[in-house]
């Protein structure tokens, strides 16, 4: 196997019930309910509705000890009906509630942010390295009495790391880092290998896709160097919903499957649970059809770092590469700046681009003029590999034009064009190997396909041309109709560009969670909302009839004082 073709990363297998995650098995899919855990009927239904799209397990929250018992309620209603689909119960800061969960349910999922340390509040803690190690310590006296509860249940676990809820604790030593959000997630590892519990699936998920990529395979790498090899499970925390939700997810998600890693995934939209399903699998199936496609020759350029890639230095043509912004090219005759308006800037430039594709040769490729941008495609059932694979074939020659990368769909539906192209784009870029994107399909126009182009460049944070809201897909603990609430902030913020706007069911799930954005809409209670700018609250439980007008006063107030 060549850098560039598809390959799984070898894990160990952990039985969740009857179903297997890691190994030689495919990649599982699995959502997560949002109805109250305590309404069994209702969790019953959705559960039902949820395995018969497709999921392979599904999670319910469970943030108190009732919950937990109820569970088992839930589990003996599904059995009756036949339905064998693995329960996962999802904690937060109520380690009481795992234990319970872990003789009622197939896997327990605990965050290492609140498992043992207590819950955060931003501080930051100097401690001596003996200090430090007594808090490992208290990790390990913790952490092995539930190892052993679920070793004599049967019962895996799943160590869930989250960007936004990190420990004061790693804060301090490590700031709100990668390095500190794999640290997270390898205390609890070193934990379960010493009493021999390998039952353990990971996650470790952001909302910025950036910070997800780079901290999972730097988990990977972690894990490399001390001989494990967990199954990992995927997401992007807070996608969003509708084509954003989407176009993040599959950036996200397909740049770390590109790679092989990853056992289990869940793509987190805001919107009813079973619409995830149909996304994860097509993003899997397409991925995984790989496996029998061509050979793709070639190794990564010299100082290629693929724990932290940085975007290929090029020289500047015409406002294209160096140091300028990705171009969206929308046809042959124009291109966009921004999603308003497809100026003819250009038009000196077009007709001395030149077209390639993956099956250049060397000597072609030295014969390219310096001073043109290149357009590179390519047919190849695996296009982000072979593209890929020519980009580093340029670097090593050191061959500095810019590259455009072409993909042409046709025979597609435009949702399929959306998940497909966010995968054979999002990936090279992410991977810094582009200066513009050129998307053409026969079932999408020249503006939606360079609207996906814009909200491909946005995943990966390479050009921001639109608001972006990061939105929790709820559950059991969502205090208010979360679908309804985040199109009324779209509607009423849509206009403000460059901003990161969260909208978060509960206090689990911000501040922390939407750490990353610029204002957040949080439920504080039943029918009340807090404001928030960053991780500062700045109005609390305002009445939800009044909560979106006062944000939307908020950040134009606080715009108009910076």
């Amino acid at each position: 196997m060549g850098s560039f073709d598809y390959s799984r990363r070898r894990s160990t297998e952990v039985k969740v019930g009857d179903t297997a995650i890691g190994g030689d098995n495919p990649v599982r899919l699995q959502s997560m309910t949002n109805t109250s855990t305590m309404d069994t009927e209702a969790s019953v239904e959705q559960c039902c509705r949820i395995a018969a799209a497709g999921a392979d397990l599904v999670r319910l929250t469970a943030q108190g000890v009732r919950e937990a018992e109820n569970m088992g309620l839930i589990r003996d209603s599904l059995r009756g009906r036949g339905v064998g689909v693995p329960l996962v119960a999802d904690i937060h800061f109520n380690p009481k509630a795992a234990f319970e969960a872990a003789r009622r349910v197939d896997k327990v999922r605990i965050n290492p942010g609140n498992f043992v340390d207590p819950g955060r509040t931003f501080r930051k803690i100097s401690y001596t390295d003996d200090e430090y190690r007594a808090e490992l310590q208290k990790i390990d006296e913790a952490l092995t009495p539930f190892l052993e509860l679920c070793r004599q249940n049967g019962t895996a676990i799943r160590i869930g790391v989250n960007h936004g809820s990190l420990s004061d604790r790693i804060m301090s030593r490590y700031g709100d880092t990668p390095a500190g959000m794999v640290e997270s997630a390898m205390e609890f590892l070193r934990v379960c290998c010493r009493r021999g519990f390998g039952d353990v699936v990971i996650s470790i998920k952001a909302s910025n896709v950036r910070v997800l990529v780079e901290t999972v395979r730097r988990l990977v790498a972690a894990m490399d160097a001390e001989n494990m090899y967990f199954p990992l499970h995927l997401g992007v925390t807070e996608a969003g919903d509708g084509e954003d939700g989407r176009v993040k997810s599959a950036v996200g998600i397909g740049t770390l499957l590109a790679q092989g890693i990853g056992d289990t995934i869940r793509v987190s939209l805001s919107e009813d649970p079973e619409n995830e399903i149909p996304v994860a699998k097509y993003i899997v199936d397409y991925i995984s059809s790989w496996r029998n496609a061509p050979e793709i020759k070639g190794v990564f350029a010299p100082g290629y770092d693929i724990l932290n890639p940085q975007r290929r230095q090029t020289r500047c043509v015409d406002g294209i590469g160096g140091d300028a912004l990705p171009v969206v090219i929308a046809s042959a005759s124009s291109a966009y700046y921004d999603e308003d308006s497809m100026p003819d800037r250009f038009a000196d430039t077009w007709n001395r681009f030149v077209e390639i594709t993956t099956d250049i040769s060397d000597n072609e490729l030295a014969k390219l003029p310096d001073d043109v941008p290149v357009v590179l495609t390519s047919s190849h059932p695996n296009y982000q590999g072979a593209v890929s694979a020519v980009v580093h074939r340029m670097q090593t020659a050191g061959i500095k034009n810019p590259v455009i990368l072409k993909a042409v769909y046709s025979g597609l539906a435009p949702e399929e064009v959306m998940l497909r192209a966010s995968i054979d784009l999002g990936v090279p870029v992410m991977n810094g190997l582009a200066d513009g994107l050129w998307l053409e399909a026969d079932s999408v126009s020249a503006a939606e396909a360079a609207r996906l182009s814009f909200g491909i460049l946005q995943s990966a944070r390479l050009r921001i041309t639109r608001t972006e809201y990061i939105a929790c897909p709820g559950c059991g603990r969502t205090l208010f109709d979360l679908q309804t609430t985040l199109r009324k902030v779209k509607e009423a913020t849509t206009s403000l560009k460059g901003l990161k706007i969260g909208v978060m069911g509960c206090i689990v799930n911000g501040p922390g969670e939407m750490a990353d954005a610029d204002y957040g809409y949080v439920g504080a209670g039943v029918g009340k909302v807090s404001l928030y700018k960053g991780k500062e609250c700045v109005e609390k439980n305002i009445p939800e009839a009044d909560a979106v007008t006062r944000l939307v006063e908020f950040i134009e107030k606080d715009r108009k004082d910076v």
